[in-house]
C-alpha cells in the first residue's frame, strides 16, 4: 500500500495468497495480475491519465461524453493526486522536451500530445489509493463485500421462452479461505457483473461452460453456451527501454511524467532503489548481512499504442486459482515493430539530451558514458533491422494486457454477454485497444459510467 513497496509486492509472490499473482506467457515474458480487493489498481505503478479521444470513437460503444466526464471526475475526487517531481522525473521531462516531444502541457489528466505530468493514485505521503477506495462511496445497506473469496464459476439456468436469451446467470459459486463453498444468488431483475480482468473474465466464462463448443468438450467441461471468441483477441502492449545506474543516489519514483508522441508510442520513466546482494563466491568482499548495499536503477521505457498483434488464452486447469495459458504474440504485426522502433529511437534522443548528462559516469580522459543494467540501445539508431531486433530481444510488459471478451464478439455495446441473460462483463477484457497511456483511469471510469447508465435505465422503466 506504499510507493516504496511496489517492486517487493511484484516479486514476493506465492501460489494462492500473495496480492500479486505472477504468470508467464508462452512468449516467455513474466507478467502479473492483482489478486486483492481493488484488483491490479492495488499493485500497479499508480499512473492516472484519461483515454485518448480516438479511443471513444473506435471502441464500438456509443459513449455519452457528459456521463464519461462525470464518471472520471467521480474517480478523481476520491483517489487521484498531483505528484511531486524530483530528480529523475524532472530530468526525463526536460529530456523529452529537448527530444522534441512538445509542447509541455504541465500537470494534466487529459490525453494531450506532448510532455506532461499525469495524476497518481499515490498521495503526498506515498500511500496508495485504489479502486477499492471507491467502495467508500457505496450506501452500506446496499453492499456486501467478501474478501479472500475466489469465484469458482457462474451459475446458469434456462429461462422462460419470453426473455431475450434461453440462458441466464442466476448467481456465482465462490470459495472462502478455508476452502468451503458458498453461493451468491441474484435477486429479481438482478445481474451478475463479471469484472475479473482480461485473464480472469475469459477464464471464468470457459470454466462455467461458456466458450467454443469443441474446445470445452475436449476438456470435459459441459457446454452451457457456445460462444466461439471467449479467450480470443487477447492483447498486451509491449514495453521496451533501457536501465542505467546513475552516479548519484536517486529517489524511488514510479511513473509521473509521460511523453505522448504522434508516432504511436508513449515514453515513461521510473527510478527504483534495489538491494545489491554480493555474489556467493565473492572472496574479496565480505558484506555484513545487516547492511546491504542499495543501488538506484533509473529506467526509461516506451510502450506502443494498440497493439495490433493479437494472442489468446486457454485453460491449464478447471481450477480457477491456476493461471490459464496465455500467449500474446508480441510484434507479430509489422506495425507494432515500426512503432517500437519509433519509440526506442525517441529514447535514444532523450539519452542524448543535455538533461541526461548528470546521469553519466566520467571515464578516463574526460569521456562520459552511461552504465547500463541490461542491454543498451543499438549504436546505430538509424538501422531499422537492428532496432527491430532490439525490440524483439528485450520485450517486456507494462501490464496493460486487455481483450479476451471483446466487444462485438463476446459482449454487446451495453456489455451484456451475447446470448446469455443477466450477465455482463465490465472490465479490460472487453477492450480491443488500450485506452490512453495507462488504462486504469478509463477502467474505473467504465465501472462508474455503466452504473450511472443502469440507474438511468431503471428510472425510465419505473
Amino acid at each position: 500500500m506504499s510507493q516504496d513497496g511496489f517492486l517487493s509486492t511484484l516479486n514476493d509472490v506465492d501460489t494462492f495468497d500473495s496480492p500479486a499473482q505472477a504468470f508467464m506467457s508462452e512468449d516467455g515474458v513474466p507478467n502479473a495480475r492483482g489478486r486483492v480487493l481493488g484488483g491490479s489498481s492495488a499493485i500497479n505503478a499508480g499512473f492516472y491519465s484519461r483515454a485518448d479521444p480516438a479511443f471513444f470513437q473506435q471502441s464500438g460503444v456509443e459513449w455519452d461524453l457528459d456521463i464519461v466526464n462525470q464518471a472520471y471526475e467521480w474517480v478523481e475526487e476520491a483517489i487521484v493526486f498531483r505528484p511531486e517531481l524530483r530528480n529523475w522525473q524532472s530530468a526525463v521531462r526536460d529530456g523529452l522536451l529537448e527530444a522534441g516531444v512538445e509542447p509541455y502541457t504541465g500537470f494534466s489528466l487529459e490525453h494531450v500530445v506532448g510532455t506532461k505530468i499525469g495524476g497518481s493514485t499515490f498521495d503526498g505521503s506515498g500511500r496508495r489509493h485504489s479502486a477499492a477506495d471507491l467502495l467508500n462511496y457505496a450506501n452500506e445497506a446496499n453492499i456486501q463485500v467478501a474478501v479472500y473469496a475466489s469465484v469458482e464459476r457462474i451459475l446458469l439456468a434456462s429461462t422462460s421462452q419470453y426473455s431475450r436469451s434461453r440462458l441466464s446467470a442466476i448467481g456465482v459459486v465462490y470459495r472462502d479461505k478455508k476452502g468451503r463453498y458458498h453461493h451468491a444468488m441474484v435477486r429479481e431483475k438482478g445481474e451478475v457483473m463479471l469484472s475479473a480482468g482480461a485473464i480472469g473474465s475469459p477464464q471464468l466464462l470457459l470454466i462455467s461452460g461458456i466458450g467454443p463448443r469443441s474446445y470445452l468438450s475436449s476438456l470435459g467441461i459441459p457446454v452451457s453456451y457456445h460462444l466461439p471468441y471467449v479467450g480470443q483477441y487477447l492483447y498486451d502492449n509491449p514495453r521496451n527501454g533501457i536501465s542505467i545506474v546513475p552516479p548519484m543516489p536517486l529517489e524511488n519514483s514510479l511513473i509521473q511524467v509521460v511523453g505522448i508522441t504522434e508516432a504511436g508510442t508513449y515514453l515513461e520513466a521510473a527510478s527504483t532503489v534495489i538491494p545489491f546482494v554480493s555474489p556467493a563466491r565473492a572472496v574479496f568482499i565480505r558484506t555484513p548481512s545487516t547492511s546491504p548495499l542499495y543501488l538506484t536503477v533509473a529506467t526509461l521505457m516506451e510502450k506502443i499504442v494498440g497493439p495490433l498483434s493479437t494472442g489468446s488464452l486457454r485453460l491449464a486447469s478447471t481450477d480457477v486459482r491456476v493461471n490459464p495459458i496465455v500467449r500474446f504474440n508480441y510484434f507479430s504485426s509489422p506495425v507494432d515493430v515500426e512503432r517500437c522502433v519509433n519509440g526506442t529511437r525517441k529514447i535514444g534522443d532523450v539519452l542524448r539530451s543535455r538533461s541526461m548528462e548528470d546521469f553519466m559516469f566520467r571515464e578516463w580522459f574526460g569521456a562520459r558514458n552511461f552504465r547500463y543494467v541490461g542491454p543498451a540501445l543499438p549504436v546505430d539508431l538509424s538501422d531499422f533491422t537492428q532496432m527491430a531486433d532490439f525490440c524483439r530481444r528485450t520485450v517486456s510488459t507494462i501490464w496493460h494486457y486487455h481483450g479476451g471478451c471483446v466487444m462485438g464478439k463476446v459482449v454487446d455495446r451495453d456489455y451484456h454477454l451475447i446470448g446469455v441473460g443477466a450477465l455482463r462483463v465490465v472490465d479490460g477484457s472487453t477492450l480491443t485497444v488500450s485506452p490512453g497511456t495507462n488504462p486504469q483511469a478509463t477502467l474505473m471510469m467504465l465501472g462508474r459510467y455503466l452504473g450511472l447508465k443502469i440507474i438511468r435505465e431503471r428510472k425510465k422503466s419505473h
